[in-house]
């Protein structure tokens, strides 16, 4: 049987882990060890982040969403409890855009939640006062 030579599939295998790792410090950018270390690491972090990142942004429009809320006297627990019972379906990301830029609609969906929560006039003043107010 002939002799195989690894030498290029090596050096193929080292070249695509040293790309990943550019930019790295010290040894980790040139060392085929620590640098495949480092980059595995990294892949960790990327995927990871990847689901953080989208839970800050969901965050983030929440916090939008509540203080443009807040200036129609509502909270933001109320607020999307009246959009669910009015029946309208409009994503965190859409309503915080509307906040922000598009007021007088925003507006209208803030009326539109408030009607929704009107029954809860029938149960107690004060409940609803709290609610609304």
């Amino acid at each position: 049987m002939a002799r195989v030579k690894r030498g290029v599939t090596a050096h193929a295998k080292h070249k695509k882990v040293l790309k990943k790792a550019k930019g790295f410090y010290g040894r980790r950018k040139n060392t085929i060890r620590a640098a495949k270390a480092a980059v595995d690491k990294s892949m960790q972090y990327a995927y990871r982040d990847r689901k953080v990142r989208k839970r800050n942004f969901r965050a983030l429009w929440i916090q939008r969403i509540n203080a443009a809320v807040r200036e129609h006297g509502l909270s933001y627990g109320r607020f999307i409890d009246g959009l669910t019972k009015a029946g309208i379906e409009v994503d965190r990301k859409v309503l915080s855009d509307m906040a922000i830029h598009d007021a007088e609609a925003f507006g209208v969906l803030v009326g539109e939640s408030k009607k929704a929560l009107e029954y809860l006039k029938d149960k107690t003043p004060n409940e609803f006062e709290s609610a609304v107010a």
